[in-house]
């Protein structure tokens, strides 16, 4: 056993310090991004945002939407092999720019991507690996086999939090690496397992690692507003990947529960009585893909040997995703402007953080009644 001394940053340990900067409005910041992948030596070129392969986000529909505004998404795990070749296997181009497969590593995982991509060949540009665990030999080994047998095919892997074990799924053929674990809102591998790894810290040692190599990453979970998601790009993160930001809209499926509130408002009767007012809020069922909830919906309950490790929530409705997406983007681009990054490749460049106890003034947070 050993500890280690150096302090590790979560985004809400920091705040990017201003700087002075010759961009007059937040219309002049690009946030598209180039990339050319080391392995696969396939090119993208979009806005580096990825809505996660969860239930209630990584849909057919939010892939759809997304990608017209050159934003990607990560499908869930359990669409079938049909579905899977009649949405590839179509004539939009951004389909196969902007959305990846995701499979686990398990025989049956490889398998049905192969029925796949038989099927609908170079359409399916993109594959996520996707395991909670990335330390595993065995998803090294699956990996690399994978690059050997689909050596045009753009690899996502992970989950892993540091340098070392970036460095070793770059070489073994992934191009792109997801970074975090158990950073997310309905994650709980850190109550269950006490592992984890500060995230702002992880990204910034993971894309040391991977930068040096020629490769990219993933900033996986931990985001909860447009500001965090700005601190992951300026501590070096390639793409940002979002759940529960982005659930509880219309593109990501599910049913809307509403609920009714008495509130704090009445009418006063004849007889002197007070008739109290009901006020009803909608919601969306949101939870982590290792919880009860997924594991219950997927595969018939939890196996004797696992726990669940994620939580099952209510979340607000919020309607279509687009003013969601437009509120992320904004804070992104004013980021960029107070850093003085012309274009977001720079904004980690221009970034100085700021060690903070606070990061916002918190007096009205419980009675705010609009934000954007």
């Amino acid at each position: 056993m050993r500890i280690e001394q150096e302090p590790k940053l979560d985004y809400s340990d920091v705040l990017i310090r201003p700087k002075r900067s010759t961009l007059g409005s937040r219309k002049e910041v690009r946030l598209e991004r180039k990339f050319t992948f080391r392995n696969s030596k396939q090119e993208y070129e979009g806005i580096p945002i990825i809505a996660s392969n969860m239930d209630g986000v990584g849909t057919f529909e939010m892939g759809d939407f997304l990608a017209t505004g050159g934003v990607f998404t990560c499908l869930v795990k359990t669409y079938s092999v049909n579905d899977l070749v009649a949405y590839f296997d179509s004539d939009m181009p951004d389909r196969t720019e902007y959305v990846a497969m995701s499979i686990g590593i398990q025989d049956r995982d490889h398998a049905k991507f192969r029925d796949v991509y038989e099927q609908v060949g170079e359409k399916l540009k993109y594959v996520c690996i996707d395991v909670a665990n990335g330390y595993s030999e065995r998803f090294v080994a699956f990996v690399k086999q994978f690059r050997e047998l689909y050596p045009h095919v753009v690899i996502i892997a992970g989950n892993v939090v540091t340098g070392e074990m970036t460095e070793e799924l770059i070489l073994n053929g992934a191009d792109i690496v997801k970074v975090g674990i158990g950073p997310g809102s309905v994650c709980t591998t850190r109550i269950q397992t006490g592992v984890g790894y500060p995230q702002l810290s992880a990204v910034i040692e993971c894309a040391d690692s991977a930068h040096g190599l020629g490769g990219h990453i993933i900033a996986d979970g931990g985001c909860t507003c447009a500001g965090d998601v700005a601190k992951a790009f300026a501590g070096g993160a390639d793409f940002v990947m979002l759940g529960g930001m982005l659930a509880g809209h219309d593109e990501g499926g599910g049913e809307v529960i509403t609920k009714h509130y008495l509130s704090n408002e009445a009418t006063l009767l004849d007889n002197g009585n007070y008739l109290p007012h009901y006020e009803q809020k909608q919601f969306i069922t949101f939870y982590g893909m290792s919880s009860n909830a997924a594991n219950e919906k997927h595969f018939g309950g939890l196996k004797e040997y696992r726990s669940s490790e994620g939580r099952e929530v209510l979340v607000p409705y919020r309607g279509a995703v687009g003013k969601t997406l437009q509120d992320v983007l904004g804070g992104v681009r004013s980021t960029c402007t107070y850093a003085g990054a012309m274009k977001l490749k720079q904004l980690a460049k221009c970034t100085t953080f700021v060690r903070v106890q606070n990061q916002f003034n918190r007096t009205y947070e419980g009675t705010t009644l609009r934000t954007t």
